[in-house]
């Protein structure tokens, strides 16, 4: 059984979903960084969750390859935020985030601040995607600061969960 709104607020059973939509969204997970994670700048660098929110089905590699693999195939959606962090007021330049799936860039992001660098700045994504059972998806970051030292991806000790990455299935 499935629950369904019916009247904008009534909850109602009903036997079948339309064909390709599933009536659980699993796999499922969660995960984000615990503490700040260093990186060069301008460089590429994959994000490093290592924290598990919740992993329904042990699909999320949380210590060795930081990343996503269904063990199921469908189509999945999925998110990420990186919370970039250049060091110093007016340093940070550039910041990028890139959804990769088996390594090649499915989703690519920039947010510039060129005229008026700051010190913080978030970075959003969100793709939806066909996987199978053995693709895996994994999130990377860049960032470009007018010093070239002190960038890092922001852990959990300032900001709750700023940096994070998840994903669940959503149909067939």
């Amino acid at each position: 059984m499935a629950l369904t709104k019916i009247n904008n607020n009534t909850l109602s059973a009903v036997s079948e979903l339309p064909s390709g939509i599933s009536g659980q969204n699993y796999p499922a997970f969660e995960a984000y960084l615990s503490a700040n994670q260093s990186v060069s700048d301008n460089a590429v660098t994959k994000v490093q969750f290592n924290t598990e929110l919740f992993d329904t089905d042990s699909t999320y590699d949380n210590s060795t390859n930081y990343r996503f693999t269904p063990g199921v195939a469908g189509k999945y959606f999925i998110y990420s935020s990186i919370l970039n962090e250049a060091g110093s007021n007016s340093n940070l330049i550039e910041a990028y985030m890139y959804i990769k799936k088996n390594g090649a860039n499915v989703l690519e992001l920039e947010t510039s601040l060129n005229n008026n660098p700051g010190r913080l700045m978030p970075t959003f994504g969100m793709a939806t995607l066909d996987l199978n059972d053995t693709d895996y998806v994994e999130i990377y970051g860049r960032l470009n600061s007018v010093s070239g030292s002190g960038q890092l991806f922001e852990g959990n000790t300032t900001y709750k969960r700023a940096t994070k990455f998840g994903a669940y299935r959503i149909g067939d």
